[in-house]
This record gives structure tokens, C-alpha cells and sequence, in this order.
């Protein structure tokens, strides 16, 4: 298989995985008005064959002569299991992510619903266990659970500017103001369940019989693949938003729509597999702790700068709302900064 075998190489395949995951969902917002349920059939069947082209490609070059196949069988059945449960769960989350995009836009979904994967991931230990200072751990912890609030505000105050907007317009479907507490939970519960997944991906890849960054990848987005049309009954027939659809409304999206989503699929997949190999390479190749973090925490930035200055999201909203977003921006980018510091801080103390 083939890894960077340079630092800079290591940095590049995570910078360019930060980008990819915090810019996959743009493809859901640019196929216009396409539900995301009919949205996911196509972003699975891109995630699906993103695994198949890149394990028999880059899985099976490269100088070690151990292929992905190879990688496959020497590892254990109980990290396949390990993993797909992960690719399951994740999946599950990501749909609920989308759900939550839907109602309330990249810029708010993606900070709640990252932000709670975080706090999630530190409640259940796994970056205490990595090896951080627990002290600023608590304090990362409070000040992305404060950039969470600080989005939720910004949410509210621009859907009831947006809808007061369109009752002056005339064209409001309603005189009652707009609830907020929907996109929200929705996005909470989508991050509940991507940051309890760490456990399982680390005991998959751990040890003499853990899986490789292409094997790991690969069962994670056949996992997808699969759990996506077991998942989308559900939301089909009870949406988070809008009224049920059937499943030939999805033969009726237009041919751009489908290559959408497609590109949506493929666009996430490079993301997570560029995150795997990134963190799969030797501790002499990877950057410093803090960057480190940053670069594989950091995609709601970067979903919520797309959501904001190109998709313009809070365009409706006053200056309140520009300044909240800001606000939510800087505290997240420094909840960040702290968890990812919180390992040198315990190096230099040992």
C-alpha cells in the first residue's frame, strides 16, 4: 500500500482531508431543492466506489508489497466487526448531519454537531486516554461547548429575521415565529453518535491484528454503502423535515443532481481516507500535537466558512448574527487549540 513517507507529504494529505470533510456537503446545497434522503443514495453509491477504486489502487501499490487484500487477511475478525459497527454508527450520525444541514444550513449543523462529537469523545475518555492534560482537556471542552451555544443563538436570530423578513414579503407560510430547537437536536444527536465511534475505529486499528488506513477505510464505507438503504426507509417515511417521500422520487432528480451527489460521496470518502492515512505514519512523521488536531478536528471551520461566505447562509441575518458566527468561529478554532496543546503541556511536565 502506499503511505507519505515525509513529513510534508503528511501534512498535505491532512490539509487536504480537513478540506474535503468540511466541504462535502456543499454538493447536497449546490443540487438545489433534492431532499437529502434521495441525496444519500447517490452519496453512498460515490462512497462505495470511491472504496473499491482507491483499495485496489493505492491499497495494492507501493514499495512494502503488503496489499490491501493482504492487510484484510491478516488481520482479525473481531476489528472487521470492530470497524463495520463503526461505519454503521457513523453513518447514521452522518445522515442525521445532513438531516440537520437541511434545516438549518452548513454553518449551524456542522459546529453543534461536530462540536457535541468532541465533547462526546472527551466524556468517554478517548482524549483523556490520549495522552492530554485532563485540565486542558475541560477547558477545550468549554469553550467549543460555549461556540455550540454561541451558534445556536446565532440560529435563532437569524430564522426569526429570515421569517419576519418573508411575513413583511408576504409570502410566509405562517404568523408564528419559527422554532430553532428542531435543527439543533438533530444536529446533537448526529454528533452523539459520530464521537462515540472512536473507541471502536482505535480497537480496530490497534494491535499485531489491527487493521490498515485502506482496510479500515474500505469496511467503513461498505458499511455506509449498505446501512444507507436500511437508514433511508426511516427517514423517508418519517423526515426530519418536509413530508414523506417515496423512493421513486428519486428517479424524478435531474442528472446533475445525481452526479451531486455521487461527487458528495467521493469528496467524504477522500476525507476520511487521507484522515486515516495521515494518522496511520510513523509519530516523527506527523505534525505537532496541536496542529495535529486541529487539522483532524477541524472540518465544522471549515464547513462553517463555506456555509457563511459562500453559500452566504446568514445573509439574512443583522449584525448580531455576523458577530455571533464570528464569535462561534474563533471559540471553536481555540477549544481546539487547548485539546490539541494539552499533550505537549503533559510532555513537558514528564
Amino acid at each position: 500500500m502506499i503511505l507519505p513517507q515525509t513529513s510534508s507529504l503528511v501534512l498535505t494529505i491532512a490539509v487536504l482531508s480537513l478540506l474535503f470533510l468540511g466541504a462535502w456537503a456543499t454538493m447536497f446545497k449546490a443540487a438545489g431543492k433534492w431532499r437529502f434522503e434521495l441525496f444519500y443514495f447517490d452519496f453512498a453509491f460515490g462512497v462505495a466506489l470511491s472504496a473499491l477504486v482507491f483499495s485496489f489502487t493505492l491499497g495494492d501499490l507501493g514499495y512494502d508489497g503488503f496489499s490491501f487484500i493482504d492487510d484484510l487477511q491478516h488481520a482479525g475478525k473481531r476489528q472487521w466487526l470492530f470497524c463495520f459497527l463503526a461505519g454503521v454508527i457513523l453513518n447514521l450520525g452522518n445522515m442525521l448531519l445532513m438531516g440537520a444541514i437541511s434545516l438549518a444550513g452548513m454553518s449551524v449543523a456542522f459546529p453543534i454537531a461536530m462540536g457535541f462529537s468532541i465533547l462526546i469523545s472527551a466524556a468517554l475518555g478517548v482524549l483523556v486516554k490520549s495522552g492530554g492534560n485532563p485540565t486542558l482537556i475541560m477547558l477545550g471542552c468549554v469553550l467549543i461547548f460555549t461556540a455550540i451555544v454561541v451558534s445556536a443563538m446565532a440560529y435563532r436570530i437569524n430564522m426569526v429575521q429570515r421569517h419576519e423578513q418573508l411575513a413583511r414579503a408576504g409570502v410566509a407560510r405562517s404568523t408564528r415565529r419559527p422554532n430553532p430547537i428542531k435543527g439543533i437536536l438533530v444536529a446533537m444527536l448526529g454528533g452523539l453518535l459520530m464521537g462515540s465511534v472512536g473507541g471502536l475505529i482505535s480497537r480496530a486499528r490497534d494491535g499485531d491484528l489491527g487493521l490498515g488506513p485502506y482496510a479500515v477505510s474500505a469496511i467503513i464505507g461498505f458499511a455506509v454503502f449498505f446501512s444507507s438503504f436500511v437508514f433511508n426507509i426511516f427517514f423517508m417515511n418519517l423526515p426530519v423535515d418536509g413530508e414523506p417521500v417515496d423512493f421513486g422520487s428519486y428517479f424524478t432528480g435531474k442528472r446533475r443532481q445525481h452526479i451531486l451527489g455521487i461527487a458528495g460521496g467521493v469528496v467524504w470518502y477522500c476525507g476520511l481516507l487521507g484522515a486515516m492515512v495521515a494518522t496511520h505514519v510513523p509519530e516523527a512523521l506527523q505534525p505537532a500535537p496541536m496542529l495535529r488536531f486541529m487539522l483532524s478536528q477541524g472540518a465544522p471551520v471549515v464547513a462553517a466558512v463555506f456555509g457563511i461566505l459562500f453559500l452566504r447562509e446568514l445573509k439574512s441575518g443583522d449584525m448580531r448574527v455576523k458577530v455571533l458566527a464570528a464569535l462561534m468561529i474563533i471559540l471553536f478554532l481555540c477549544g481546539l487549540a487547548m485539546i490539541g496543546l494539552s499533550p505537549m503541556y503533559v510532555l513537558r511536565k514528564g
